[in-house]
């Protein structure tokens, strides 16, 4: 066994201590956060609510899940994110393929006008209105069709396509692959790292986005349901302003007898609209690996 120097145990003490400090910092809220949702919302707001629910209660997610609404917009969040990925990762594989060709004419150009729509776009107006002539309104499509590309993932897919081994494709022209046969057969079975990571950022994206819907979806069946849930929350904080204007003891005696206030509702929400895509996180950290390629080629 390795003896280690009082120079290292005190660096590997110190990087211990650290790396403890540091993930109580960033997992605490998230704690906290679920603590409360699950805590008395009148007994929240008197403090001193830290690591455990010291009044328990379910009230702030029966409140949430009051409206049965919420199922249906959870199956189109489901739906929203397994398209919309696939999609997204499948098109913009294709696409990053294409540029990575090195026979691809003034494949430079076509980078720079890529990159320019990075940086500058439309505008909400102009894009609302393509959207509208395009008759994507009220349509679940809306969701998907217009984030199917995304420059930042297919520069990613370009980057790693453009490592891959010459010796890769010409082996497989040779056996009479064309172009697709590489991307489908050899490119993409070997990007098992990039296709997880991005798969997992873009999920995130069309799982957490609410804007959307709200600004090209006015049909409540095909709301997502950060969406819906944002209106529920939003309705809750304005009817709470409306009896405090009405009447401050109205709206202290309500909120007494409900036990809910818009702290502990938004908690609740919170964790509502986070965990399920946080269980995804432990099936793709696997895929997050280096060394794809060793062994792909042999002398």
């Amino acid at each position: 066994m390795l003896k280690l120097s009082v120079g290292d145990r005190f660096m590997y003490a110190f990087i211990y201590i650290f790396l403890t400090i540091l993930g109580f910092v960033t997992f605490y809220p998230f704690w906290n956060s679920a603590v409360i949702s699950f805590n008395n919302g009148m007994d929240t707001a008197m403090g001193g609510v830290t690591f455990w629910p010291r009044d328990f209660t379910l009230d702030n997610y029966r409140i949430v899940f009051k409206d049965s609404r919420l199922i249906d917009g959870f199956i189109i969040s489901v739906l929203r994110t397994i398209v919309g990925t696939f999609l997204s990762i499948l098109c913009t594989a294709i696409f990053a393929y294409g540029m990575s060709r090195k026979e691809l004419l003034n494949k430079k150009y076509y980078m720079i006008i890529c990159i320019i729509t990075m940086y500058f776009s439309g505008g909400l107006i102009p894009y609302f209105l393509l959207i509208r002539e395009l008759g994507m309104m009220d349509s679940f499509w809306v969701m998907v069709i217009p984030g199917v590309i995304s420059v930042w993932n297919m520069i990613i897919f370009r980057t790693f396509f453009l490592g891959l081994p010459d010796g890769l494709e010409e082996s497989a022209k040779i056996d009479g692959s064309t172009n697709w046969g590489v991307l489908f057969r050899i490119a993409l079975p070997l990007s098992g790292p990039v296709i997880a990571t991005l798969s997992l950022f873009t999920a995130v994206y069309h799982w957490n986005d609410w804007f959307t819907p709200s600004i090209f979806i006015n049909k409540a069946e095909l709301l997502p349901i950060q969406t819906k849930l944002q209106q529920i929350l939003n309705s809750n904080i304005m009817s709470e302003q409306t009896s405090q204007m009405n009447s401050a003891a109205k709206a202290a005696m309500s909120r007494m007898k409900s036990n809910i206030t818009t702290k502990s509702l938004s908690m609740a929400t919170m964790m509502v609209a986070t965990i399920p895509i946080m269980l995804v996180y432990p099936f793709v950290q696997k895929y997050f690996v280096k060394g794809v390629l060793i062994g792909s080629l042999k002398e």
